[in-house]
């Protein structure tokens, strides 16, 4: 069973850091992230936990993070120009 199910969410100047169920913490560079990097701290606060539990989202930045992709590392796809 994998169990990297969302427990918590803490933001400083230059990471994000989620916490799983499973005692793990994934800190990730905000910069990976450009909608994050660039909210308040209000916005980045009002995430709630979506995906069945694996994943986070946050409705005023219309921004979604799973953590399976930040296990793996991966930065938010870059905009086409």
């Amino acid at each position: 069973m994998n169990n990297s199910a969302v427990k918590d969410v803490s933001f400083d100047e230059d990471s994000i850091t989620v916490f799983l169920m499973d005692g793990r913490a994934i800190s990730v560079p905000l910069v990976w992230y450009p909608k994050l990097y660039h909210a308040t701290p209000e916005q980045r606060e009002a995430w709630e936990i979506c995906g069945g539990g694996y994943g986070l989202h946050w409705e005023d930045i219309d921004e979604d993070l799973s953590t399976e992709g930040m296990l793996r590392g991966a930065p938010a796809p870059r905009a086409r120009s």
